[in-house]
């Protein structure tokens, strides 16, 4: 069921998006070569519990029998890693590293949900077009995102600039709606047909999230149970942002 927020609600989502938006800054100043991806992941876990945040994804469950609950504050995906990269001590990042950062911060029994991804140092001309058009599609996906559009039209737009540059999104996991829970309903694939799916309200809250791959779009599952990566070893990227549907423009909250 698609939950719509009531004011004081909202007001709740906007303190816990801050929190998620500030934790990126902190990161973006942060993250260099020669640190582990521990490292990163332990900055952000203090930075938001001085905050008065929760890590929300640290203990998520797997929805694999047999595979531990996720271990971290941060998904840390490199490369060829689209999502769910577990921190650790040694996976050390280098120059020209593409850093994928997935974060999800619960507070006053809200979540605020985002994702980026980091060029580390100097890389490929295609790596910068590949983060760029990523986070491109979903300033194209959030035009529709407006009452009286659908879902599908989101979802549309995304595969439709994403593609345009060659690149491919990823079709197994989407974005969704969030708000008490880290997700709710509707489901927001990056691909579709325009016209489809359930029709957007005021009150609204989504988090959209184009995952682009840059060559073909199988993925696998490593045995950490976590770990998504591109089954060709092709450079990936993600970005993502919790919005607010409202009578006019879409109000993005954690940035």
């Amino acid at each position: 069921m698609v939950t719509i927020k009531s004011k004081r609600e909202i007001e709740l989502m906007k303190i816990v998006c801050k929190i998620t938006a500030k934790t990126y800054e902190l990161l973006e100043k942060e993250i260099k070569p020669g640190m582990s991806t521990y490292e990163l992941d332990q900055i952000a876990e203090k930075f938001i519990r001085q905050q008065g945040g929760i890590p929300a994804q640290k203990g998520f469950p797997s929805d694999l029998r047999g595979v531990p609950n996720f271990p971290a504050t941060l998904c840390v995906s490199i490369n060829d890693a689209v999502i769910h990269g577990i921190p650790s001590k040694n996976v050390i990042i280098k120059e020209g590293d593409l850093v994928s950062v997935d974060l999800v911060v619960s507070k006053n029994g809200f979540y605020g949900d985002a994702a980026r991804t980091f060029i580390v140092g100097k890389t490929t001309k295609q790596a910068q077009e590949l983060v760029e058009v990523t986070k491109q599609s979903f300033f194209q996906a959030i035009q529709f995102a407006k009452v009286g559009y659908r879902i599908g039209d989101i979802s549309n737009a995304v595969d439709t600039y994403v593609r345009q540059f060659g690149f491919s999104v990823v079709r197994e996991f989407q974005g969704h709606g969030i708000g008490r829970q880290m997700h709710e309903e509707p489901g927001i694939p990056n691909y579709g047909k325009p016209g489809r799916g359930i029709r957007l309200e005021p009150g609204m809250t989504l988090a959209i999230e184009p995952m682009v791959i840059a060559g073909k779009p199988d993925i696998w599952e490593l045995e950490d149970g976590w770990t998504i990566v591109t089954q060709d070893g092709s450079l990936a990227a993600h970005y993502e942002n919790t919005i607010l549907i409202t009578e006019n423009e879409p109000e993005i909250l954690t940035i």
